[in-house]
């Protein structure tokens, strides 16, 4: 698919064939002789004026093929990434309630802005979000949508491919005693081996599999999660800085013999509801990086069945739903077995309780399989997007397809090899490119093409609300992570 030039429905409110796709009746006339009888009815019944839209001009006709379910899985792992191994730690930095009131807040403003998305594609007749920002403001609105699409999801690669990096060598010396291999060699294995063939596909459709088996992934992440909270104490040995690399035997037999003073207990296994440190700037730009699916919302979209905008905007209301669920549980019960001493990558933190233990080996290869397998539909918009801006009009080209993915996969990979943290990288790209994809640029991209509506009516005004309410957020966001890096250096806690 490669986001070729789509139209989109005839009718917002119900699925509709896309045989009907509104032409005028001259062209109507010359591609009669290719048309089936149901086709020439159908476009007979759009050109006698009866079902009168706005005609796309340079859109071609492109039927979608994904199922409703597959888009579902599609886009729920878009959303789901990296960022869940740390919420935990930002719950730690936010206390629950706050963290609560946080997630659910980007969660609601990420689904209001998917519709958003949805209403200024019909009405800009376009699913390419460059073409969008083309419509809208010329060429710098193009660039805004190119530049925020590739920095946002080259983040998201760069992420995945760093839990491969620390990671998969821990795997590996699990399973092959003291034998060490390079994260880095590691990197560029699985890139080579499993991400650039699945990133060959040419429609995103196919990856509904690969997109099923690692969610189911990152469920047993979060039971395995929940089972470790109810058979470990509070306080563990190591909140007293006693820590150590035991045997899974050892570690459990030195906690059930260890026992804490209770004032201990009481200062060091007591949740906190609301906390503000210097970390805390971190947590909404962590929490908009990780609801970002807007890149993908549209090749989504072009290639669901019988699309509609109210089908699609069911597929992503019960991918946020359960991503939402997901985030909640997993960063309540991180928080609640660790507390305060939870680290900025979650499973790094169980290894001060075990050094081997089988169930835990288990979820670190099913969340190496799950971030291996969201590389590739994450790649797809970043494909998409060079391809719209530097080869619009051009036929496919299987050439072109992979050189553009190969290249894509080496510069992350470089970034993954050369750059010692990625927690800076994930508040930057949360507060400037996560913001751009989920407040700025779909309010502005609506308030400049949709028409039917006066910019005083309630819609628009709610729209210009959110407009400046994400600019006043990327404002400050990057104000108080700057202030950050300048007293505590990128690197200088050494978090990965």
């Amino acid at each position: 698919m490669e986001l070729k030039k789509v139209s989109t429905e005839a009718d917002d409110e119900s699925s509709v064939d896309e045989r009907f796709t509104p032409i005028d009746s001259e062209k109507a006339t010359i591609n009669s002789s290719l048309l089936d009888e149901d086709d020439a009815q159908s476009q007979k019944f759009l050109t006698n004026g009866i079902m009168k839209k706005k005609k796309y001009d340079e859109e071609e006709y492109h039927p979608g093929h994904t199922s409703f379910g597959m888009s579902v899985f599609n886009l729920s792992n878009a959303i789901m990434g990296s960022g869940i191994l740390g919420l935990s730690f930002a719950m730690a930095n936010t206390g629950i309630i706050l963290f609560v009131i946080l997630l659910l807040g980007v969660a609601i403003l990420s689904l209001y802005s998917v519709h958003l998305l949805l209403v200024t594609a019909k009405e800009g007749g376009s699913l390419i979000y460059e073409k969008l920002g083309e419509r809208a403001f010329g060429w710098p609105g193009k660039m805004a949508a190119f530049g925020s699409i590739t920095l946002q999801n080259i983040g998201a690669m760069s992420s995945y491919l760093f839990i491969v990096k620390y990671e998969l060598p821990e795997v590996i010396r699990a399973f092959l005693g003291e034998w060490y291999l390079n994260g880095n060699y590691a990197v560029v294995l699985v890139s080579i081996g499993i991400i650039l063939p699945l990133s060959l596909l040419k429609n995103l459709g196919y990856l509904g599999y690969t997109s099923g088996f690692s969610l189911s992934c990152m469920v047993f992440f979060l039971g395995v999660l929940i089972y470790k909270k109810t058979i470990l104490p509070c306080p563990l040995p190591f909140f007293y800085q006693h820590e150590s690399n035991m045997s899974n035997a050892s570690a459990l037999a030195y906690i059930s013999d260890f026992t804490p003073h209770p004032d201990d207990h009481q200062d060091m296994c007591t949740p906190k509801y609301f906390m503000f440190n210097s970390q805390t700037a971190y947590t909404v730009p962590i929490l908009a990086f990780a609801f970002v699916c807007h890149p993908e919302v549209l090749p989504i979209y072009s290639e669901l069945r019988d699309r509609s905008r109210r089908k699609m905007q069911t597929v992503s209301n019960l991918s946020i739903l359960a991503m939402l669920v997901m985030y909640l549980l997993s960063a309540l019960f991180g928080y609640l077995t660790f507390y305060d001493h939870v680290e900025a990558e979650l499973l790094h933190t169980f290894t001060k309780v075990y050094k081997f233990d089988t169930m835990l080996l288990l979820v670190r290869l099913a969340v190496l399989t799950a971030v291996t397998l969201t590389v590739p539909i994450v790649l797809f918009p970043i494909r998409s997007s060079v391809i719209t801006l530097c080869f619009a009009g051009k036929e496919f080209s299987w050439i072109r397809h992979f050189l553009i993915a190969a290249a894509i996969l080496a510069f992350n990979n470089l970034l993954v090899i050369f750059v010692p943290t990625i927690r800076d990288i994930f508040g930057f790209i949360g507060s400037s490119a996560a913001t751009m994809l989920i407040f700025i640029l779909p309010a502005a991209f609506y308030l400049r093409l949709v028409k039917s509506l006066p910019f005083r009516s309630p819609q628009k005004i709610s729209v210009t609300i959110f407009l400046v309410v994400g600019i006043f957020f990327m404002i400050g966001s990057l104000s108080l992570i700057i202030l950050d890096w300048i007293h505590n250096p990128p690197g200088s806690k050494g978090a990965h």
